[in-house]
């Protein structure tokens, strides 16, 4: 009952035809999933809504109702599947085999990407991986959501925890579960990714946000369009368990500009002190999300179908390891909700279903 209830102003909106939809793509859209990801995240389905129903789900169905009413019938999408927690390098190759098989299956050319947290980093190895296999750009449109770009405090603090490798998958576990254990994974591979410099200069491996983003940068070459959706929260507003992350054992305070790590917290900037100001969605900084064009989502209201378009004042960030002052403190355009809140984890409010809607209209108008 309750889910009938949560559909029928969708319902009603598709019938009486008072809810534009969301334009159909060229080509069909990838969502690459964060740490932790595929199936769900803490036990919630990941790119789902609260009721687990995926966003690029098409109501392409007779009478189908456990879909995406706000986009197209004949829109095509496809949840990537690589593996939880690893590097970027590893999930990155990963994606973008998976993304050639759907192409493959469904007689694409090109293809969108659209990467959440972690995920976000690993369409730009795709994307790189996908332009060398082919000759040519596959990857038409390019969007991150809550991607730490240039770190996040937690990675670091997660490996600051203990020398051993244990102490770094306990810690993972405490966050997201028994899945850390699952065969292939690296929660150390996966934390040090995260962490903006090379966090160990004695292993022999070169790893970090910032050797990434000097080896897959924003280039024309992989990709023809990237923007990114930058979301923060303030004091109670995050997810309990991010809340009690970021105000009960460090502040993440991602809103200073410095364009290296200038405090040693794990993550490109610093901040102003303050620890529950709109600076960062729980697990990361406002001053690493903005990767092209930031986006900014408007929300209409009943009746009115929300729109996603770009900001004009932060500018495009085409340097990922050189973004200006206002690109890493501006809070133009942020999209106010946690970092779990944009992938259907409840409590909350959000309307994923439009928001994903809105996001794939805004693909469709430039792939």
């Amino acid at each position: 009952m309750r889910k009938l209830m949560y559909l029928l102003p969708a319902l009603f909106c598709a019938v009486a035809g008072l809810e534009a939809r969301a334009a159909r793509t060229t080509y069909p859209v990838v969502f690459a999933h964060g740490m932790a990801g595929f199936d769900d995240i803490a036990g919630y389905d990941y790119w789902g809504d609260d009721y687990g129903t995926f966003v690029g789900d098409p109501c392409d169905g007779f009478l189908e109702i456990t879909c995406n009413s706000y986009i197209d019938s004949n829109q095509k999408a496809f949840i990537g599947q690589v593996q939880p927690f690893h590097n970027s390098e590893v999930r990155g190759y990963d994606l973008a085999n998976d993304t050639e098989g759907f192409m493959a299956t469904v007689g694409a050319s090109k293809v969108n990407l659209i990467g959440h947290s972690q995920g976000g980093l690993d369409i730009r190895k795709a994307a790189v991986e996908l332009r060398n296999r082919r000759g040519t750009p596959v990857v038409r449109v390019l969007i991150s959501v809550s991607s730490p770009h240039r770190g996040s405090p937690v990675a670091k603090f997660i490996l600051d925890l203990g020398p051993g490798i244990t102490d770094v998958i306990a810690a993972l576990a405490n966050i997201y579960g028994n899945i850390v254990y699952s065969s292939g994974n690296d929660g150390f591979a996966a934390a040090k990714q995260l962490v903006y410099n090379d966090y160990s200069s004695s292993d022999g491996i070169l790893t970090g946000a910032k050797q990434f983003n000097e080896k897959y940068p924003i280039n024309s070459n992989y990709a023809n369009r990237y923007a990114s959706i930058v979301t923060a929260q303030t004091g109670l507003s995050v997810n309990p368990l991010l809340f009690i992350l970021r105000n009960g054992f460090f502040n993440i305070d991602g809103n200073g500009y410095c364009v290296d790590d200038c405090n040693n917290d794990g993550a490109a900037g610093k901040g102003n002190g303050t620890a529950t100001d709109l600076d960062d969605d729980g697990l990361v900084g406002i001053n690493s999300q903005q990767m092209g064009y930031r986006l900014k989502y408007t929300v209409r209201g009943f009746g009115l179908f929300d729109s996603i378009g770009t900001e004009s004042s932060t500018g495009y960030v085409s340097n990922i390891n050189a973004p200006s002052s206002t690109q890493m403190t501006s809070t133009a355009a942020i999209v106010e909700q946690d970092h779990l809140d944009v992938v259907g984890l409840p409590p909350d409010t959000f309307d994923e279903m439009e928001f994903y809607a809105a996001l794939i209209d805004y693909i469709a108008y430039y792939d």
